[in-house]
């Protein structure tokens, strides 16, 4: 019986990538647990306990068998009419198959006889020995460094004491970064395997400066985690890190009455940074939060993975929380060290700010003729004129002369602070400093907002541009985006989308729907394009097709069934405010009992009505030549529901509207089953037909609602 034990490996290397050290902490054991349970050597009670720190991938694997089961094969030979010749004896040919599967002769008496489609067969039954755990977890162990999602390789030659027999600095190995130590323990023993040139051993190191044994010799699987933390005084569990590394920053900001900024990315990059976390608290000279507080949180999130403290009311304050890797008894000396380094950068925010508003925006402008947007799209100058053109016309639709006069001004202004030193040095500050330097010029605030908002939505989630100025020039500004880049064949493919294009035509859905605007599809994509010039690619209708596409996916996204948004955006609504109202109407009206045999009838009036050539949208439904009983029945009908339908649909009320409709069941089940459309008399079959499309017309109002049919 195969011994079951907790398998350990452990990768040391040198310091991993912060920002891709969770993935690549994440992969090794993955790939390590698939690599086993391929074999056999693991199975699915097998648990996965990752670990990863600056210096280590490890992983820790339950429930591993010291050797696989044997397994029965069978494998298939050949014809009989092929292998055996007339007198059963074996054939040249059946030989030469037996020595390729590493059998002889010998073998022919035990060969099995069954048939194989309709002709018999001879097979060879053996016993495969199961993969030894050494085997198994070497094969394992190549697989998964050789799926790492690895960022860059780098190539570095051995040393000696690395652990393997080689030749120092003759042996060169492909690797994210130097490795130089290979756990692998079964249990409390040893597995011989090999990777990077290295041999496994049971002994790895701890902290750089702080750990209390030198190495630290692995006792057994189980007890990895715990000596690491208690002799080599390093968390290895990037969770566990992560987790004591928030509680402390909790703890000292509390202390402060303060909170510390929240940053998901920044909080997973300082974990990768530190194997034995020490919050501490810091300050800066408070005459710097004169200073934009975006500029000074993000220099000193991104150049010096700070944590800024912020008040109760989410502003900025002189205080920060630094993540150390050591902990001396006395910190002094690594506060005041890190409060001198933070000084340079605060200060050269702070003489960007200074020096960019010793000129205004407006001044700025004409520098953006001078600035490449795209090879094929010229200048940002000429862009912000394309834009400018649309943000009138968008903003005489919604708002008039004044929301379009507001609009071009701020559209004109809006790409200025891409020429100013702050945005220069922190790009993620267009727009943020466009908005400071507006007030400074003593614009007004829908100006100011304008410039800051129209990059919005700029991800999942982000808001909206807060007024009609910003609205209407974040709409014009991705709305130029798309057409240009469509224009020139930019268009998105699979997963490739380099001009973040779905994500600016989400934010065009997001700002229709939410805000409700009185603007079709159609007509901005048609302004968009007629702002380029004539000679620019036309490509209207893949623009269309690629922005309900994504409207498709978000409505889906949000919940609604694919019936549900189909039969809605079936129809292109001009409105799209109106689609939430829409989807909630049909998903009530999908509820009825009725609505199944309405939807598949309005199916079968929208076949019967396209494969006719007969139908005259200008007809009218005469009331003489309604003959039978079942039709004048639901031509009396839709004379009383119709038009109720129609007020609530006129006042916005979908779900009533729909709901109204349900009561055409009756007489529309009985019209097809006691009439027959396609009457021999050409008259009484038009004005059946007529019948039909006034139906069709008084059903799909809100949606299609033959999608709804199954």
């Amino acid at each position: 019986m195969n011994s079951h034990k907790n398998l350990l490996v452990e990768l040391f290397v040198e310091e991993l990538p912060p920002k891709a050290l969770k993935k690549l902490g994440e992969a090794f054991g993955a790939a390590l647990l698939a690599g086993l349970r391929t074999q056999g050597l693991a199975g699915a009670t097998s648990v996965l306990t990752g670990y990863a720190t600056p210096r280590r991938l490890a992983a820790h694997i339950s429930h591993v068998a010291a050797a696989a089961a044997d397994q029965a094969v069978s494998t298939k030979l050949m014809p009989v009419s092929v292998a055996l010749s007339a007198d059963g004896q074996p054939t040249p040919a059946l030989l030469k198959k037996l020595a390729a599967v590493g059998a002889d002769a010998s073998a022919v008496p035990g060969l099995r006889r069954a048939m194989d489609g309709k002709a018999e067969a001879l097979f060879l039954d053996s016993t495969q020995r199961g993969a030894t755990l050494a085997a198994g977890l070497q094969k394992a162990l190549d697989e998964s460094l050789a799926k790492l999602p690895i960022p860059k390789v780098m190539q570095y030659q051995l040393e000696a004491g690395d652990g393997a027999d080689f030749q120092p600095g003759w042996t060169s190995v492909n690797f994210v970064r130097p490795a130089h130590g290979l756990v692998a323990l079964h249990g409390a023993d040893l597995v011989p395997v090999t990777a990077l040139g290295l041999k496994s051993q049971r002994q790895t190191r701890g902290h750089r400066f702080e750990a209390a044994m030198d190495p630290v010799v692995i006792q057994d699987a189980d007890h990895y985690a715990r000596q690491l933390e208690e002799q080599g005084a390093v968390i290895a569990g990037f969770e566990h890190r992560r987790a004591e590394i928030q509680r402390q920053l909790q703890a000292a900001a509390a202390k402060e009455g303060l909170q510390p900024i929240d940053d998901p990315a920044l909080l997973d990059e300082v974990t990768a940074l530190v194997e034995r976390p020490n919050v501490l608290l810091c300050r800066f000279e408070p005459e710097f939060l004169a200073v934009p507080q975006e500029c000074l949180i993000l220099t000193m999130k991104a150049n010096q993975k700070y944590f800024p403290l912020l008040d109760a009311q989410g502003q900025l304050t002189n205080r920060f929380l630094i993540v150390s890797n050591i902990r001396p008894a006395d910190p002094s000396r690594v506060i005041e060290g890190n409060e001198r380094v933070v000084r340079p950068r605060l200060a050269d925010a702070k003489f960007f700010f200074d020096q960019d508003r010793k000129r205004t925006l407006a001044s700025r402008v004409p520098g953006l003729a001078k600035v490449v947007y795209h090879g094929k799209l010229g200048t940002q100058g000429e862009r912000i004129e394309r834009v400018r053109q649309i943000a009138r016309q968008i903003g005489q639709q919604i708002g008039g002369l004044a929301l379009a006069d507001l609009a071009d001004e701020a559209a004109t202004l809006a790409k200025a602070d891409l020429l100013t030193d702050m945005v220069g040095e922190f790009p993620e500050l267009q727009g943020i400093m466009g908005a400071y330097y507006a007030r400074h010029d003593g614009l007004r605030d829908s100006i100011a907002e304008a410039i800051e908002d129209h990059y919005k939505p700029r991800f999942a989630g982000d808001a909206l541009p807060r007024g009609e100025v910003g609205v209407t020039v974040a709409l014009a500004d991705k709305l130029e985006t798309l057409a240009g880049l469509f224009g020139i064949g930019q268009i998105p493919t699979g997963d490739k989308d380099p001009f973040a294009l779905r994500r600016h035509a989400l934010g065009v859905i997001r700002m229709l729907i939410e805000r409700d605007l009185p603007l079709s599809l159609p007509a901005l994509i048609a302004t968009a394009f007629a702002a380029f010039p004539a000679t620019h690619g036309q490509a209207q209708g893949e623009l269309a097709h690629f922005i309900y596409d994504r409207l498709v996916g978000a409505l889906r996204e949000q919940g609604y069934s694919a019936r549900e948004v189909d039969a809605v955006v079936a129809l292109r609504p001009a409105r799209w405010g109106e689609i939430p109202r829409r989807l909630a109407a049909v998903r009530a009206f999908a509820a009825l009992p009725e609505a199944d045999s309405l939807a598949a009838a309005n199916k079968r009036v929208g076949n019967i009505l396209k494969k006719s050539d007969e139908v005259d949208a200008s007809a009218g439904v005469d009331a003489a030549r309604l003959v039978e009983p079942a039709e004048r029945a639901l031509a009396q009908a839709l004379a009383e529901i119709a038009p109720r339908a129609v007020a609530d649909f006129d006042r916005g009320d979908f779900t009533a509207s729909l709901q109204t409709l349900s009561a055409l069941k009756a007489p529309v089940d009985a019209f097809f089953d006691d009439v027959m459309v396609n009457a021999d008399d050409p008259a009484l079959r038009r004005n059946r037909l007529a019948l039909l499309q006034q139906l069709h017309g008084a059903m799909n109002r809100v949606a299609d609602l033959a999608r709804l049919a199954g």
